[in-house]
Order: C-alpha cells, then sequence, then structure tokens
C-alpha cells in the first residue's frame, strides 16, 4: 500500500466517516478510470447508493469505497480521488450513527 493510499484512506475513516453520501459517491465512481461492465455489474463495483444504500450496512458502504479508493491507486486516478474526497463538506459525508 502507497502512502498516498493510507493517507487518503485515513482520511477517510477519521471523524467517523464511513463514505461520501450517494450524489458525491456516484462522481467519485465516474472519476474511476478503465470502468468495464462484467455481466450485469461492473469492474469496480457501482457505489452502494440508490436501492443499495438502505440495503447495506455502515461497514459494507466503508469497504466498497476501500475497494474504490485501491482501484484509484491502482489505475493512476488516486491524485484525482484523494482531491475531491478533502474537499467535500462535511456535510457530504456518511457518519456512524448518521
Amino acid at each position: 500500500m502507497t502512502a498516498s493510499l493510507e493517507s487518503i484512506i485515513r482520511y477517510c475513516t477519521d471523524g467517523k466517516r464511513i463514505c461520501p453520501q450517494p450524489n458525491e459517491w456516484s462522481e467519485l465512481w465516474k472519476m474511476l478510470p478503465n470502468k468495464v461492465q462484467v455481466g450485469a455489474g461492473w469492474k469496480p463495483a457501482l457505489p452502494l447508493i440508490l436501492g443499495a444504500w438502505w440495503d447495506t450496512s455502515p461497514e459494507e458502504k466503508q469497504k466498497r469505497l476501500m475497494d474504490h479508493l485501491r482501484y484509484a491507486d491502482k489505475h493512476g486516478a488516486l491524485e484525482q480521488v484523494d482531491a475531491f474526497l478533502r474537499n467535500l463538506d462535511e456535510n457530504a459525508w456518511f457518519h456512524e450513527g448518521d
């Protein structure tokens, strides 16, 4: 794991952050390069928004966000994703207990 990836993972879990709110998470996913449709799904997997938002636990949401961060790191998009996430207002985040 790169230092940059470690840093953004720490940032995304500080202050009881779980993941961005649905609209912001959708924007983050759109930044990820080289997305591929695989059967009925996508690689990387879609953010857990829309109907999935209500059917998934905070832990599942956070794990999916971490998958997106690792994907961004592997595909050269971590700097852009990092800047996007760090510039979100705190109310644009879903927090533990929300």
